[in-house]
């Protein structure tokens, strides 16, 4: 397992070293193309449809002056926010490396999925590097939409995700089809079940296909539809002091 870390220290190592990659790949707004960045960075991007998984980071030998190629294979998607998602995690993975260094820390002596924690961890900083959109987020009263607008390349369940990593506290939920699929907080602990207020904000959310705002006291709800065809998803973004005794 990785050493025991301040979640800010870690949190600075891994946006340290996003910073540090957007950088060397000329980014300096959003959004961000991971396509872009990977060239930049002098990593090679070919589809091959034949594998299982989403991507693969690998080194391709051949006639380089420089050794084997930094290669990510990247199997088709429709979606583009998934291909963008692909790429930038096997970037997490190419420099995976440079926050262990950053952090102190031998990759020898961790877990073996550590160096994917760091990869998934580094691609979400990636797309959605931490001052800018910390500064954005705020700046638009959190509003997933607006965000999304901003951020193309993220998937709306990124971007809420991402929210977790900043400040206020707060609970991100997202439900599918009416049930709970993911649900967190940036609090520790466990999250406690939806609120008569979140429940009641989903709902509505769900039956209009519109965003909402239910204010219940000192806590603020947020919800936005994320809606297809056969597919209804809504995603809540809840304000919080601290886990409360009782909401009934």
């Amino acid at each position: 397992m990785l050493p025991e870390f301040a979640r800010e220290e870690l949190a600075a190592g891994l946006d340290f070293v996003a910073a540090e990659l957007l950088s060397e790949a000329g980014v300096r707004r959003p959004p961000v193309d991971a396509f872009g960045v990977a060239a930049a960075l002098g990593i090679t991007v070919a589809v091959d449809d034949l594998q299982q998984g989403r991507a693969r980071y690998v080194r391709l030998s051949g006639r380089w002056p420089a050794g084997p190629r930094a290669t990510i294979l990247l199997r088709s998607d429709p979606r583009p926010e998934r291909r963008q998602w692909a790429v930038a995690h096997e970037i997490g993975e190419h420099a995976a490396h440079r926050v262990f260094a950053t952090l102190g820390v031998d990759p020898r002596e961790t877990a073996p999925n550590s160096r994917e924690v760091m990869a998934s961890n580094l691609a979400g900083r990636l797309l959605l590097p931490a001052a800018w959109f910390a500064a954005d987020a705020s700046q638009c009263g959190w509003d997933l939409l607006d965000l999304k607008a901003r951020y193309p390349t993220a998937s709306h369940e990124l971007i809420a995700r991402r929210m977790l990593e900043c400040r206020p506290p707060v609970i991100i939920s997202i439900f599918d089809h009416g049930q709970v699929s993911f649900r967190r907080s940036n609090l520790p602990g466990r999250a406690p079940p939806p609120s008569p207020a979140e429940i009641q904000c989903r709902q509505a959310i769900h039956a209009e296909n519109r965003p909402r705002q239910h204010h219940n006291g000192l806590r603020a709800v947020q919800g936005w539809p994320v809606h297809e065809d056969g597919w209804k998803r809504e995603i809540l973004r809840t304000e919080v002091e601290e886990y409360p005794v009782d909401e009934s």
